[in-house]
């Protein structure tokens, strides 16, 4: 790769501007941010969030008073993101930095960290002399965008609703912490002192899925990372997950994989 095909700077002065004009932008805003302004278009509440910006796009993040840094801004060429490495990428499939809409995913708190770590680790690899880094920093680039576009991480739009956005947050932030426990959307609304059908409405509003749909994808993703990362047997994990038998366990995860846990196990 040319030195200049990917370049990664942290927010950390008090307005943030666009560096690179003919570069595809990817902003991932930790927390103390006012605002994201995209085509003069003020975006707030967006803490938690990573935009896509293609090179047409004009942009600057405005934060509050803090001297600690605020997220990334990690700057990506057009032959970066067309890498044999990266090209099977839904992002690349679908090219959502040239979307009309601007897309964004709000990050679960347990993403939030592993993103950062991607991007810390990016970083850190620019910088170094180390034989075969290009590679490291593709393989790291891979994951960062599997977690953008995976299961957990449905994509929504920016939008100016910040009330629904952050109730939409504060779900997602729920579920990562009590999915093992609670498995229907009325126990979420319950926690967030609002009824079912507004919890919907909005999920529905800002990410265009119902909100069961994100209980089960954290239940997807965990039953995967068990089945391959842990020694416990099926029947350990469905419990641990909260399923009230290995059968219905089983059924739940055939029904919304295609294949079996044992299947996914021994693949």
């Amino acid at each position: 790769m040319k030195p200049d095909s990917i370049l990664i700077t942290q927010i950390i002065h008090s307005t943030t501007h666009k560096e690179m004009a003919d570069h595809f932008a990817v902003c991932w805003i930790k927390n103390e941010v006012k605002a994201i302004e995209i085509d003069q278009v003020r975006y707030k509440n967006v803490s938690n969030s990573i935009f896509f910006l293609s090179p047409e796009k004009d942009w600057k993040v405005t934060k509050k008073d803090s001297s600690t840094s605020c997220g990334y801004i990690l700057y990506l060429d057009n032959k970066v993101l067309n890498h044999p490495q990266l090209s099977n990428l839904h992002i690349n499939q679908v090219r959502i930095f040239n979307a009309g809409e601007i897309p964004l995913f709000k990050l679960s708190p347990g993403i939030e960290k592993r993103t950062q770590a991607i991007l810390e680790m990016i970083d850190e690899l620019l910088g170094s002399h180390l034989n075969h880094k290009d590679d490291a920093i593709l393989s790291l680039l891979n994951t960062f965008f599997v977690y953008c576009d995976g299961q957990c991480n449905i994509k929504s739009v920016a939008s100016n609703n910040g009330s629904k956005t952050n109730v939409v947050y504060n779900f997602k932030s729920l579920v990562d912490k009590h999915v093992f426990e609670y498995h229907e959307v009325g126990h979420y609304a319950e926690l967030l002192n609002i009824s079912p059908k507004y919890l919907n409405e909005c999920v529905k509003e800002v990410l265009n899925v119902p909100s069961k749909s994100i209980i089960i994808e954290q239940l997807l993703m965990r039953s995967r990372h068990a089945l391959k990362f842990s020694s416990k047997t099926i029947k350990e994990i469905s419990y641990d997950l909260g399923f009230t038998s290995p059968d219905y366990f089983s059924y739940f995860f055939k029904n919304h994989t295609g294949i079996s846990p044992s299947a996914l196990r021994n693949s």
